[in-house]
């Protein structure tokens, strides 16, 4: 049988000398390589005292924003549900009544709204898909535990506070596409 090549490859067994056999010089150049690591800069921070600074892209918890007067933006149109591909947002849809025109901007709102941050694999596509700004990705970390249910994020812990706003603009100039 012709190989396909013609070439042939001879493997030999060498002996290894005496040097070799001691081990020594790949010892003693292994204990070479951890000394030198002494002496670098560490990579690691203290976490607590020190933290590190994330990129203007970092995508977080998410929030849903409030407008001026303190209204929800979402009006439960489902197109951040839709565009997730981690099927992690669900909603239920609900009718503003006679005299919550300062709670919610339109007639439909979301009654219930929730994100399972388990599933969810933050790219950002639901903040690209609604239409009123009404979600956004902030730099926030998303605290862990132990317990799975604690990682259904309702409204509750979604819409922002009045008091407490929260700053988006960063992201709202780096996260949307400007159309010419």
């Amino acid at each position: 049988m012709q190989s396909l090549t013609d070439r042939k490859k001879v493997v030999g067994n060498k002996e290894m000398t005496f040097k070799e056999k001691l081990y020594l010089p790949a010892i003693f150049k292994g204990m070479g390589i951890t000394f030198s690591h002494l002496f670098r800069k560490h990579n690691t921070l203290r976490y607590p005292e020190v933290k590190r600074e994330f990129a203007p892209v970092y995508r977080g918890q998410h929030v849903l924003k409030r407008d001026e007067q303190g209204r929800e933006n979402c009006t439960a149109c489902g197109l951040c549900a839709v565009a997730c591909p981690a099927e992690a947002i669900t909603m239920v849809a609900g009718e503003r009544q006679k005299g919550e025109e300062g709670l919610y901007r339109e007639e439909k709102y979301a009654e219930m709204y929730e994100i399972n941050m388990l599933r969810c694999i933050f790219c950002g596509l639901c903040e690209e898909a609604c239409p009123k700004e009404a979600i956004f990705l902030t730099d926030r970390l998303v605290p862990s535990t132990f317990e799975r249910d604690e990682f259904i994020y309702g409204k509750e812990l979604l819409v922002e506070d009045v008091n407490l706003r929260i700053d988006i603009t960063k992201r709202q100039l780096t996260g949307k596409r400007t159309e010419k």
